[in-house]
């Protein structure tokens, strides 16, 4: 009897393991095609904890065959975990409503939880005094809960994907499930013997399904990009798309355009370029992001460097841009030079614990459209980049779209201001991008004298393909901002704003 009641409680562990799991999952996913990662994962988890608690409340409908109940709740668990990133990735590009899905899904789950702990917990009854029933089987729960949220973070998503994950852990579920069945079969199998077939039935269909995700994922992300998909990584970090059109490479992380090799020259010499001439030693020079290679390219332009570091906190991006055939034909194997040193670190982290000082710090990083990011361009990141400068040294930071982001570009603008660096802004046109701005940070040279500078400078041994002296007025002329700014407030990691700034931005004109 004690053997029973011990397979209720491994059950119940093995729901707790996959249960959390699958939210994990879906917050990874609605985190990756909605945006916003902390209101996403927030929502998501706040869905779960309710219909966990609508499914503790449903029980109580149940009066008889609690057994049977609890196995087919078990089975639907099974195919829900298993089967829901297959869901999301199919209809993603079908719909405008994919939020929907994924939070229906996330109820389902948590309904499905919330349904069979109580449950248990009546079945238990029988092999527990209520003391010990009520307190073990939601210790297994908790403690499974715990194993799979750490399964999750450092072997499921870094090593098996997001879709394989689903699979093995739904099998995980699903294999308690059928111990449980046979561990029970004298109570069960002489009214209820279809609960085999279900359970064969549920074994095809899930096992079907692991054969062929990936070709399903492959198929649904395809119809997501309108070029033909060559790479695709999920990092610890972030999804990696690389598609291809002819001859150029397309670079996207969680499906927005990072760059293209078809006009990248177009954001990288403008980028590079004229702070380099308002810079007068070039000895070290620090890029943050960037692992691509591509402003490295720009810069072993010039002959004077002697050390460029490269903080890129996701390998897969730094191995991407030193072994993709496709960016290295185009970065020129830039992050082989013996003079670039990789380093896979936090931005923010690097600069807290810097040891070094810098003539020039160049930041190349996506738009800060979470809260991750987002301390990457707070006041608090560009004061440590600040110090972190020599006294002639400047700093260039990628700011987004003036036009179609522009309480953002000003944010990043008022918030560098605030960190004591005179500011110089910077925009182009490139074809694949729409208008993007940069802006640049002088530690000692006015607004009036940068631009005096690089007006003046000489860039005709530099083999660019776009830039040239005449471009400079063109990229610090500025019309009205798009919108009125004046109410724009600096960004810091207590009060980040900016990430608010980028998703109420004017995206949908571009």
């Amino acid at each position: 009897m004690k053997n029973k009641g011990l397979w209720l409680k491994i059950a119940i562990f093995a729901t707790g393991i996959s249960g959390l799991v699958s939210e994990f999952i879906l917050s990874t996913l609605a985190s990756y095609f909605i945006g916003d990662t902390i209101i996403q994962w927030t929502i998501v988890l706040s869905l779960m904890l309710f219909a966990m608690g609508l499914g503790s409340h449903a029980s109580r409908l149940v009066k008889k065959n609690l057994l049977t109940t609890f196995l087919l709740i078990e089975f639907s668990l099974s195919l829900l975990i298993s089967f829901a990133p297959l869901l999301v990735y199919s209809l993603a590009a079908k719909t405008e409503f994919i939020h929907i899905l994924i939070y229906g899904l996330s109820l389902l789950v948590g309904f499905c939880i919330g349904f069979e702990i109580p449950l248990a917990t009546r079945l238990n009854e029988t092999y527990e005094p209520l003391d010990k029933n009520i307190s073990n089987i939601l210790s297994w729960d908790y403690i499974g809960s715990l194993v799979g949220g750490l399964l999750f973070a450092f072997w499921g998503l870094p090593y098996l994907g997001i879709t394989n994950t689903a699979f093995v852990f739904g099998f995980l579920n699903f294999g308690v499930a059928l111990l449980l069945l046979y561990n029970f079969r004298a109570l069960i199998f002489k009214e209820k013997k279809w609960l085999i077939g279900i359970a064969c039935f549920l074994m095809v269909i899930i096992s079907f399904g692991f054969v062929l995700s990936e070709k399903i994922i492959l198929y649904s992300e395809q119809s997501l990009y309108k070029d033909k998909i060559v790479y695709q990584e999920q990092s610890n970090y972030q999804k990696i798309t690389v598609t291809q059109w002819q001859e150029h490479y397309w670079l996207y992380i969680n499906g927005n355009q990072q760059l293209s090799t078809f006009d990248e020259f177009l954001y990288h010499e403008p980028m590079v370029h004229p702070v380099m001439a308002l810079t007068p030693e070039h000895k070290d020079i620090l890029i943050i992001g960037g692992g691509d290679g591509f402003n490295v390219k720009e810069l072993l332009k010039y002959e004077d460097i002697h050390k460029i570091t490269v903080v890129d906190l996701d390998p897969a991006m730094t191995k991407l841009g030193k072994d993709f055939e496709g960016l290295v034909k185009y970065n020129e194997k830039s992050l082989h030079d013996a003079k670039v040193d990789i380093i896979n670190d936090d931005g923010f982290t690097f600069l807290e614990k810097r040891n070094h000082y810098y003539d020039l710090i160049i930041i190349d990083l996506p738009d800060a459209k979470n809260i991750e990011l987002n301390k990457l361009y707070s006041l608090e990141f560009y004061q440590m980049a600040y110090q972190s400068l020599r006294p002639n040294g400047h700093l260039i930071t990628q700011a987004g779209s003036p036009y179609y982001a522009t309480k953002a570009f000003y944010c990043i603008d008022k918030t560098m201001k605030a960190a004591g660096f005179n500011n110089l802004q910077l925009h182009n046109q490139v074809l694949t991008l729409g208008e993007w701005g940069w802006i640049i940070g002088s530690k000692k040279l006015t607004k009036q004298k940068m631009i005096n500078i690089m007006e003046n400078a000489s860039y005709k041994n530099l083999n660019t393909k776009w830039f040239t002296n005449e471009t400079i007025k063109l990229m610090t002329s500025f019309g009205k901002p798009m919108i009125d700014t004046t109410g724009v407030e600096i960004n810091t990691i207590n009060t980040p704003v900016l990430y608010r700034y980028y998703l109420d931005g004017n995206w949908d004109l571009y």
